[in-house]
């Protein structure tokens, strides 16, 4: 089987995996408190500006203020243009964000405290800090991505036929208004201008609603928001390319036939209802790749491993021969497993979506022409990557140094919180994580259970975090099984183990 989109909604949360063939090669995460906030549009106040670090900092009406970067803000637009039609869509469709740059002017001439200013946000709050916001606002749709503030046509750098790239320039340049500048998105290739012309009166629609939003609107306020998990998977991932898009619930299902029928109707047979008893990710077996997305150490097939480690400042990845001995000589047993871990570094990479500064240390490789091959291998693998990255020649030690964009969470930062017990030396599952599989598993357990009750034996402090912060979920749950639900307290349970049994 090629490409598939496998769509698991619970009662706190919905999963969107990406699978080539058997292998996982994205995951995707919203929680229901806890929607993504990358692409939001507000209209924000300055409450700080800081000479020293030439930013400022934004009161958009999250938690935390947000952080302006005087690159991210600068009144030449002219320079904004540029620059962003040189990244000419790098697939980080969420906001065509650019990495830090030099403004124009110092951030004290361009801003002052208290000035409202229209900001998009680029970069979820991560950690201690807050979201990372730009003023250059960039709208995603199926085929195009608005730029309300360029003028020109770019063509994303994935289609590489010179006369398709041209005809796709002439097909929009041709549709677009006045105002506003267009990127074409890799999705877009072979399309025509039926299809352009949808998305620009879309586009333009949103823009107006926006601009009128923020007329009346005072600091802060939420402008526009972007659409939930299944509209963004319909909308950036249900490409050609992909044979099946299936789902697991029915209102999920019906959720993405009117999102398919809107977007991509020549693609609505390939949603699929699922209908299995087994939990959908277990039947296709995705809930033990995101297990093992979870450990420190990733098995190759030959019996090699590499091992992943992450720091404040940057992940390592290590190779190893592990079990691997070889069939010849030394030199080409090494270049066999450093091959072979490319592949799977990569995949590891964009599963746990790992950003900023990542070492991958190969086994060390005496022929130049051997770390050729290894370092041509990484960057044909990164060409699948949708975020940017940047990627240095091989070093004589086997180093390699890259940075990938950094747009949200990686997976264990988002599944996983520091364990009390070893004071952060290492990691359990979170409590969010916990609870969403508890519920999980009572739904999948329902169907064979036999009384009027189901029993959910939990750690106490588990049992807290359920009755807590969780309340609404079991309730739902409790409503979706047609069951009672009660928590029974196990103080020898460790904080991930749970027991479900009927009475």
């Amino acid at each position: 089987m090629g490409k598939r989109i496998v769509v698991n909604v619970g009662v706190t949360e919905t999963r969107v995996a990406v699978q080539d063939g058997t292998l996982l090669t994205e995951l995707h995460v919203e929680r229901r408190r806890h929607r993504s906030i990358v692409g939001n549009i507000y209209k924000g106040v300055v409450t700080n500006v800081l000479p020293g670090m030439q930013a400022a900092f934004v009161d958009v009406g999250l938690p935390k203020d947000a952080f302006l970067f005087a690159g991210d803000y600068t009144a030449n637009l002219g320079d904004y243009e540029r620059l962003m039609l040189a990244e000419s869509e790098e697939e980080e469709i969420e906001v065509e964000e650019v990495e830090r740059r030099e403004a124009s002017l110092p951030i004290e001439d361009l801003l002052r405290k208290g000035q409202e200013v229209l900001v998009q946000v680029s970069k979820e709050s991560l950690g201690t800090k807050g979201a990372r916001i730009t003023s250059f606002i960039s709208l995603p749709g199926r085929y195009l991505v608005f730029m309300p503030q360029a003028q020109h046509v770019g063509v994303s750098r994935r289609i590489r036929d010179d006369r398709e790239r041209e005809r796709l320039r002439q097909a929009v340049r041709g549709l677009r208004p006045p105002a506003g500048g267009f990127i074409v998105r890799t999705v877009a290739e072979g399309k025509g201008e039926e299809e352009f012309a949808s998305d620009i009166q879309f586009l333009l629609r949103l823009w107006e609603q926006v601009q009128a939003r923020h007329a009346q609107a005072s600091a802060p306020s939420l402008l526009h928001e972007e659409g939930d998990l299944i509209f963004r998977v319909v909308r950036d991932l249900f490409s050609p390319e992909v044979e099946e898009l299936l789902v697991d619930t029915s209102a999920a299902y019906q959720k993405c036939m009117e999102y398919t029928s809107s977007l991509v109707p020549a693609q609505a047979s390939r949603v699929k209802l699922y209908e299995g008893r087994a939990p959908v990710f277990e039947a296709t077996g995705i809930e033990k790749e995101i297990e093992k997305a979870l450990r420190r150490r990733v098995w190759l097939k030959s019996g090699g491993y590499i091992v992943i480690d992450h720091t404040e400042a940057l992940v390592a990845i290590d190779v190893n021969t592990g079990k691997y001995v070889g069939k010849r000589d030394f030199e080409q047993t090494v270049l066999k497993i450093n091959l072979e871990a490319v592949g799977e570094a990569v995949r590891q990479i964009r599963l746990r979506d790992l950003g900023g500064i990542i070492i991958i240390d190969f086994i060390d490789m005496e022929r130049e022409d051997h770390r050729q091959q290894v370092f041509q291998a990484l960057q044909k693998a990164l060409g699948e990557d949708k975020a940017r990255t940047n990627v240095l020649e091989i070093s004589e030690l086997g180093l390699v140094e890259m940075t990938r964009k950094r747009v949200r969470q990686d997976l264990q930062s988002l599944f996983c919180t520091s364990c009390p017990t070893c004071k952060g030396s290492g990691v359990v599952k979170s409590d969010l994580t916990v609870a969403a599989e508890i519920f999980r598993k009572v739904q999948a357990a329902a169907a064979d259970l036999g009384g009027q009750e189901i029993l959910i034996r939990v750690n106490p402090e588990m049992a807290q975090h359920l009755e807590a912060e969780e309340r609404e979920g079991l309730e739902l749950l409790q409503e979706a099984v047609q069951r009672k639900l009660t928590l029974q307290l196990v103080a020898t349970f460790d904080r991930e183990e749970y027991e479900i049994i009927s009475r």
